[in-house]
């Protein structure tokens, strides 16, 4: 019985480093300016969890006739954990003030996207104004 060694059609090592660092380059030239495509699509996040936190003070308002300082108490929760213990939420959520009339809570990135220094931050208020208070 005799074995025949059949050739297989493959790419060598020094090929793929080749496109590897190729792809590389691209993704760096391609990079900055995808940074403001990136820095929108997560302050997403901020802008749908500060109206959830709205629409939550608004049923506290009508159950208690206030608002309420407390995320726990008006029932808001995040959807995992924060980037920073290795989770996918960008944004801390906090209420800022509130009263018997008013509140106003704000979502503040826990990175700066750009590397300028500045954390994304947006705000609203009793009265649904969502508002971009320091860019990234």
């Amino acid at each position: 019985m005799k074995f025949v060694k059949k050739h297989v059609d493959g790419f060598t090592l020094p090929e793929l480093m080749v496109v590897l660092v190729i792809v590389g380059i691209l993704v760096l030239l391609a990079l900055p300016s995808l940074l403001p495509l990136i820095t929108k699509a997560k302050s997403l996040e901020a802008q749908q969890s500060l109206r959830m936190v709205h629409q939550l003070e608004r049923s506290h308002y009508y159950q208690y006739s206030r608002f309420s300082d407390d995320l726990d108490r008006i029932g808001f929760e995040y959807g995992g954990k924060f980037i920073t213990e290795g989770g996918n939420v960008n944004y801390q959520v906090e209420i800022v003030e509130s009263g018997p009339t008013n509140f106003l809570a704000k979502a503040t990135a826990l990175a700066d996207w750009d590397n300028d220094g500045q954390f994304n931050t947006w705000t609203i208020d009793h009265e649904g104004d969502l508002r971009e208070t320091i860019r990234d």
